[in-house]
């Protein structure tokens, strides 16, 4: 009983998922799912894209977290409009979440919706919210060992983002092992290593997003 109560959940989201996702290609924006453990660094990167995109492209951002507008007022110190959703104590967004939290922005005056997901790497992976690329962020020490131990939320990622690289020299995170892991399990993810602290491989990053929105945009046309 417990598991047909969890489908009919499962479809009931991926229906607003869906009405979501085409709300947001009429209108032209690209939405990306960024994913990862909590200290993982995903506000982080998006501290680090913000300047690179400014001037180019108009963004927005919608937060996600069990309590507080930490993360949001970050993104706003950064000038980019944000907002916060609450889940009181819920381990993941969903596309309702999405659909109301979208409602606060002119969809048609922005380029590009991040969604920052509440930091989990496992109630988030079975949550369509309307997105067109899933970013999951992976920092060094978290461990290479999270692609076999939560094969999920990896399986659906466009990109995965080895965060903090400046701690590799300190650390026994084996790239390449995460690199082998991965490519039995989602060949088609790219793979960045990239340090928001020190700017270091976030260029790279900025521009792959940048052809995978023209991909987007294409497919939706």
């Amino acid at each position: 009983m417990e598991l047909v109560v969890a489908k009919k959940i499962l479809k009931a989201n991926d229906q607003i998922a869906e009405g979501n996702r085409s709300k947001f290609d009429d209108a032209g924006v690209f939405v990306v799912n960024i994913l990862g453990s909590p200290g993982s660094g995903k506000t982080a990167l998006l501290e680090a894209l913000f300047p690179l995109y400014r001037g180019r492209l108009n963004m927005a951002v919608i937060e996600g977290d069990l309590a507080s507008t930490h993360d949001a007022e970050r993104i706003e110190k950064a000038g980019v409009a944000a907002v916060q959703i609450n889940t009181d104590g819920g381990c993941h967004l969903d596309a309702n979440m999405i659909a109301a939290a979208a409602g606060s922005f002119d969809l048609r005056a922005l380029d590009v919706l991040f969604i920052e997901n509440v930091g989990n790497l496992v109630c988030t992976a079975g949550f369509d919210l309307g997105e067109r690329l899933r970013v999951v962020v992976l920092s060094v020490p978290e461990g290479d060992d999270k692609v076999i131990k939560y094969p999920p939320i990896f399986q659906g990622a466009g990109a995965v983002v080895i965060s903090k690289s400046d701690l590799l020299e300190h650390s026994d995170f084996d790239t390449a092992r995460l690199r082998a892991n991965l490519l039995r399990l989602n060949p088609s993810a790219r793979v960045f290593e990239l340090s928001a602290k020190k700017g270091a491989g976030v260029e790279a990053f900025a521009d792959w997003l940048i052809e995978q929105r023209k991909i987007s945009r294409r497919v939706a046309a």
